[in-house]
């Protein structure tokens, strides 16, 4: 199965996700993301930060890692957290990076993710390498 390339916050919340998953994941750093190099095909799971009209939606982390044409030309497909509390910029970085890089959003989860949220993206990915590797 492919890998999960995450980004969390002091919150850690991301992360707690990511790690009940059980799947291969390898964390974008909190700094020096523009070193982080990532070698094969990978599904990026995000936080969204919720400023101003959504401006800011994307970690500046998360940025300055796609913007390494090399990490940009392996993502596969994105899931972005967030928090419905935010209405329409509910799991907005998952919209943002989706477009920008033109893979499928494949999941939104609110925080942490629920059990189910850790059943479906994990049934989901799955799914999700094997028709990749056709």
């Amino acid at each position: 199965m492919g890998l999960i390339v995450y980004y969390s916050s002091r919150s850690e919340n991301t992360h707690r996700f990511v790690a009940k998953l059980g799947l291969r994941a390898a964390r974008i750093p909190a700094g020096g993301a523009d070193a982080f190099h990532i070698c094969e095909p990978f599904v990026l799971v995000v936080p969204t930060y919720s400023g101003d009209g959504g401006k800011g939606a994307v970690p500046k982390q998360v940025i300055r890692f796609l913007n390494d044409a090399e990490n940009r030309g392996r993502i596969r497909g994105v899931i972005a957290a967030g928090n419905s509390n935010f209405g329409e910029t509910y799991g907005l970085a998952g919209d943002v990076i989706s477009r920008k890089c033109q893979v499928p959003y494949l999941y939104r989860f609110e925080l942490m993710g629920t059990e189910e949220d850790v059943a479906n993206v994990k049934h989901g990915m799955e799914r999700f390498w094997t028709r990749e590797q056709l």
